[in-house]
């Protein structure tokens, strides 16, 4: 519990500020204007957010102090960012304007202030207030970079100190950082914030599961001074031997890290071979950086066997953040596979601070011309597509996140210029990046010489010809060819304009069909229409009408004119269930809600609603659950489920405390993937193992087998976690049986 002791307070207060100025000094030395006007952002926010306490108790200032150390000394931003950072709550929070910061530091930094700012009324229409919040940010990053990094240096404080939170503030929190935040830092190089907002999610989400992990990590490190003595050291004499000025770094795999390739893999700890790596730092002048940086690869792969399969080389093909680094993984004399990282400085510290290298560059070379600066570009490439706003703001996001993990390929024109795009990209994409008239009439390519169809999926390397007629137009069909958000906007653009053409004719048979149905002819049900159909204007819904995808019966089902079962609308009486001003940390009212049996613990305000186990993550008791309201119930699903991360970044006020009744049994459905190998009477095995010895109840096999190996799904009922690690741990002691995973 946190003791409050005003006058320490202020010690720390002031030896924070004293450890920010003294951060970026060591970055480069502040100008006397710049501590000048540092020292009045620490002095306004001190006294804007004087007497208000954060959740754990501590003085507020704390928090903006945190985040502007965060943007010193993890990300490498400068003045700017401090004085952003230490003012990046007061127009939220206290009375203070952006007309005022304005006029006391500059345009600048009252747009970035804006940009951090929350959204605090839920715009009409919209999707949800965290997507408007996604949107704006995005829309605000496109202006000025420094508001999504001071964005992820806000995030990340307020992910170490979660634990003051309530679980739904919790799982909120995680779940936006899930969905939105760890995406942007992973695209923006900045891999060491990325790790730990990782770590923390999993700490929130998947609390049991965290800690095994953890315990089993801690115990592995036993085995680090034999790994030192036997490849550390032997590396260490040999860049000794041959002259070179480094520095050598060990790290052992994060928990988040290890969790992944468990269940990506199906494999057990154990059998995680590269739970150590090895970072090699070599300070070497600019033009020699990747002669020597190959060198070096070549000792250490004649003392120490290569893994053949893994070999990257990001030196000659940086990613597309700027990273820059040689990868391999060796096998050590102890039997442990390790991987090692060759870099320069440079590289590390693009490595380290990502995208942010660059600004942290052109402040300490203010008068230097820097071309090709990956963030700006980057932010051209979204500014387009993020500023429609015909799309929602989900939309939006959503489009937007599908760049961030997507791997590059390398494409050359006829005439040799090389274009990047995403990996999976079409003949379509390309013909779009070269020229919009291009790929509105394209027809197809010569792809090495050979004639392929728009929708061929490039590879990279390839030469590119792309050919084209006058005669050829966009169709609905090219939206699922067109991969890159540029080729998909376009084709959207020409046939919204397109549709316009049926406007006079689709009013016609809207109001022949109203008058059929006895229906009024008003803006009213027309949106009524659209609405149920999910269209997005009266264009595409004109259009539809006139060329008969929407008829009679559309409109017979939308206003109610056959018999039938009625539609389920969420009704209005159960708003108030969704006002966060109203909600309190409800204590948690046993309430007994069935669906094949099934008991939950559920908030006493949502006793009325139908409760259901989702099919997408399929949880069983032991899992820790959240309940979702969703179409006027409640799903249950797991926390670390992507469908309710999602729901929950983007609808706090859809978040349902829930957990399973103690004592109550529950048989529930849920499914194991098998790879194995093909022999005769394992089938026999399988079933006779999970019926008689588990005595469990078997759903489905399905098992297909090919050149002697088998993969299949079973899907089995459980009464609780405990039986389903249980069955899995059996099934993989089975002769030929290999990757065993919960699905």
């Amino acid at each position: 519990m946190y003791v409050i002791d005003e006058a320490r307070e202020e010690r720390e207060i002031q030896a924070k500020y004293e450890e920010l100025v003294a951060a970026c000094n060591a970055i480069r030395p502040l100008t006397s204007q710049e501590e000048q006007d540092i020292f009045r952002a620490f002095s306004l926010a001190k006294k804007s957010h004087s007497g208000t306490r954060r959740k754990s108790g501590e003085p507020y200032i704390f928090h903006p102090l945190t985040v502007a150390l965060i943007a010193v000394q993890e990300v490498g931003l400068g003045p700017i960012a401090v004085i952003c950072a230490l003012l990046h709550d007061v127009v939220e929070d206290t009375e203070v304007s952006l007309d005022d910061l304005r006029e006391l530091f500059g345009e600048r930094v009252a747009v970035i202030v804006d940009g951090v700012t929350k959204i605090e009324d839920i715009l009409q229409q919209s999707d949800s207030k965290q997507a408007e919040n996604y949107r704006k940010i995005l829309l605000s990053m496109c202006n000025d970079a420094y508001v999504i990094f001071l964005k992820l240096c806000d995030r990340l404080h307020n992910m170490r100190t979660l634990d003051a939170m309530k679980d739904t503030k919790k799982w909120a929190i995680s779940s936006e950082t899930q969905y939105f935040y760890i995406p942007l830092a992973h695209r923006l190089g900045l891999y060491n914030i990325k790790t730990e907002l990782e770590e923390l999610v999993m700490k929130y989400t998947n609390p049991v599961r965290y800690g095994e992990i953890s315990s089993k990590i801690e115990k592995a490190g036993v085995t680090e001074p034999q790994l030192k003595a036997c490849l550390v050291e032997p590396i260490r004499q040999m860049l000794d031997d041959n002259g070179y000025h480094y520095t050598l770094k060990t790290r052992i795999k994060s928990v988040y890290s290890c969790w992944k390739k468990m269940e990506n893999k199906g494999v057990d700890f154990d059998e995680i071979y590269d739970l150590y790596a090895m970072r090699i730092i070599l300070d070497v002048p600019l033009e020699r950086e990747k002669e020597e940086c190959f060198k070096v690869y070549s000792m250490i792969t004649s003392q120490f066997r290569p893994h053949p399969k893994r070999f990257r080389d990001w030196i000659t093909t940086p990613k597309n953040n700027g990273y820059e680094s040689l990868h391999t993984t060796v096998m050590t004399p102890i039997g442990r596979w390790v991987e090692i990282q060759i870099r320069t400085n440079r590289m590390d510290t693009i490595a380290e601070k990502g995208m942010a290298a660059h600004f942290l560059y052109k402040e300490q070379h203010p008068d230097e011309i820097v071309d090709n600066n990956p963030v700006e570009e980057w932010l051209m490439q979204i500014r387009s597509s993020l500023e429609n706003t015909q799309k929602s703001a989900l939309d939006l996001v959503e489009e937007f996140k599908e760049t961030l993990y997507t791997n590059e390929i390398y494409l050359f024109t006829p005439k040799g210029q090389t274009i990047t795009l995403p990996a999976h990209s079409t003949v379509l994409d390309f013909a779009f990046a070269i020229h919009t008239d291009l790929g509105l009439h394209c027809i197809g390519a010569k792809v090495n010489s050979k004639v392929v169809p728009i929708g061929y999926k490039l590879h990279s390397g390839e030469q590119i010809e792309v050919l084209k007629s006058k005669k050829t137009e966009p169709s609905e069909d090219w939206l699922s060819i067109a991969h890159t958000p540029r080729a998909k906007e376009a084709v959207k653009d020409w046939l919204h304009e397109h549709r316009k053409g049926f406007r006079e004719e689709g009013e016609a048979k809207f109001s022949e069909l109203a008058e059929k149905l006895k229906i009024n002819n008003n803006p009213s049900n027309i949106a009524k229409l659209r609405n149920y159909l999910k269209l997005t204007t009266d264009i595409d819904l004109y259009y539809q009408l006139a060329v008969g995808i929407v008829g009679e019966r559309e409109m017979s089902l939308c206003f109610g004119k056959t018999q039938g079962k009625p539609k389920m609308f969420f009704l209005d009486q159960y708003k108030d269930l969704f006002d966060t001003k109203k909600k309190t940390d409800t204590p948690l009212q046993e309430t007994f809600h069935t669906d094949g049996g099934q008991a939950f613990l559920l908030e006493k305000d949502y006793e009325r609603f139908e409760t259901e186990t989702a099919t997408c993550c399929k949880p069983v008791q032991g899992d820790q659950v959240v309940g979702i309201v969703s179409d006027g119930k409640i799903m249950v699903h797991r926390t670390n489920c992507k469908v309710a991360i999602k729901e929950m970044a983007s609808h706090e006020n859809h978040i349902v405390r829930a957990k399973w009744r103690e004592g109550e049994r529950v048989s529930l459905l849920t499914g194991v993937a098998i790879t194995m190998i093909d022999r005769k009477g394992l089938l026999q095995e399988l079933t006779r193992l999970i019926s008689e010895e588990m005595d469990l109840y078997i759903r489905a096999i399905t098992i297909e087998a090919s050149e002697g190996l088998g993969r299949g799904i079973i899907m089995v009922y459980v009464n609780d976690l405990n039986d389903l690690n249980h069955l899995i741990e059996k099934l993989r002691t089975i002769e030929g049986v290999g990757d065993v995973r919960r699905i």
